[in-house]
């Protein structure tokens, strides 16, 4: 999963919004799934891997899995990290991005497909994504503006390892685009919140008492990735956790962190019904994906 330096703003990722509610008869409904964690969703995706692995294996070639780095520093960085111990240790993951950026250039895949002839070349693509024949599916996803679509070509063992995990990939496919998504229809209006416009002014002064004058966690960590290119390596990442660990100092001070998720899970609530239907939808079908991935692989340690 890419981490680095979060220069926009966007808010922390999805999160559990339903409670036990009441149907109009009074009878009791019960509360739909709740969302998978990030370490859930890495053991699909590491799943994934495994799963295609097996299948190039079947169909004759070699395929080498990612790298997969500790749980501990493959967690997502979200609008602002509240967590100072892990800030103090790894900053804003600058050093973490760049080992990842390491093994990809050395993954051995496309080293091992460029020593490949032209005619095993190309059965190795239709046997890994189903080459230029692959199926293309489409998502109508929300935009701020409207609507827009997404298109994606899958075959092989790729399609393979996403229909045993997911079922349908077409419908994973949809769900998903439209879920992630819909941070466009719902964060104007976190930004505008009173709630979360109050505590970003506190976070602000929090930091500007620390002698981080920002006014946003994302203007603070552009400004550190600005500072990162003036600085020998070990001041660069040692300024970075200065700033960082005050960010997460101020987070919580301010309760920035807490405000944003709570004001993320009341936006989310409000949807429209056809969304909050694909939320329920991309619930179940990640749950159904993390048992069967489950099975597969352990979890990262």
């Amino acid at each position: 999963m890419k981490r680095g330096f979060i220069a926009a703003c966007a808010v922390a990722a999805a999160l559990a919004v339903a409670a036990t509610g009441c149907t109009h008869d009074g009878t009791s409904e019960r509360a739909p799934e709740r969302d998978l964690t990030w370490a859930e969703r890495l053991r699909i995706s590491d799943a994934a891997e495994v799963l295609t692995e097996r299948c190039m294996d079947r169909a004759g070639f070699r395929y080498w899995t990612s790298a997969r780095t500790g749980l501990e520093e493959s967690r997502p960085l979200d609008y602002v990290n509240d967590d100072v111990e892990w800030a103090a240790e790894h900053g804003y993951g600058s050093r973490i991005q760049e080992r990842t950026d390491r093994a990809h250039r050395a993954n051995p895949n496309g080293t091992y497909r460029a020593g490949l002839s032209p005619r095993r070349r190309d059965a190795y693509d239709r046997a890994l994504d189903g080459g230029r024949n692959a199926a293309l599916l489409t998502a109508e996803v929300p935009t701020a503006t409207g609507t827009g679509r997404i298109s994606k070509r899958l075959g092989g063992c790729s399609a393979q390892a996403e229909k045993k995990l997911y079922g349908d990939p077409a419908t994973w496919f949809r769900v998903h685009k439209t879920v992630s998504n819909l941070t466009s229809l719902y964060v104007p209006r976190i930004t505008r919140d009173e709630k979360f416009t109050a505590a970003l002014a506190d976070w602000s002064r929090c930091m500007d008492r620390a002698g981080h004058p920002y006014p946003d966690p994302p203007a603070a960590q552009e400004a550190v990735a600005r500072r990162a290119a003036e600085l020998p390596g070990d001041e660069a990442f040692a300024a970075e956790k200065r700033v960082a660990v005050a960010e997460a100092r101020c987070a919580r001070e301010s309760a920035l962190a807490a405000v944003t998720r709570e004001r993320e899970r009341h936006y989310r609530a409000a949807l429209p019904d056809r969304y909050r239907e694909q939320i329920d939808v991309h619930r179940r079908l990640e749950r159904q994906a993390y048992a069967r991935a489950a099975a597969v692989i352990g979890p990262r340690a």
